[in-house]
């Protein structure tokens, strides 16, 4: 292959889907120990982790929506390549 090339490298969905659990996992694991650190108590760090996690869901979710909006970044696709 040349250096001119230009090769479109995209994760399978499943792969995008394995990154999003597992960096909520890992935000939920630190908001859980901050909640802890702060409260002393299991059960309201467990609420707080649980809250901020369904909360920053549907937060990325409405980020993710206004983006689609945005033209920022996007290329134009050519109708047509010879």
């Amino acid at each position: 292959m040349d250096g001119d090339s230009k090769v479109k490298v995209m994760d399978s969905h499943r792969r995008s889907i394995a990154k999003a659990l597992t960096y909520r996992v890992m935000g939920f694991v630190v908001t859980l120990g901050v909640a802890y650190a702060v409260t002393e108590s299991t059960s309201t760090a467990a609420t707080i982790g649980a809250a901020d996690t369904l909360a920053k869901i549907f937060a990325y979710y409405a980020h993710e929506r206004m983006w689609t909006y945005l033209p920022f970044g996007r290329r134009q696709e050519p109708e047509y390549e010879i």
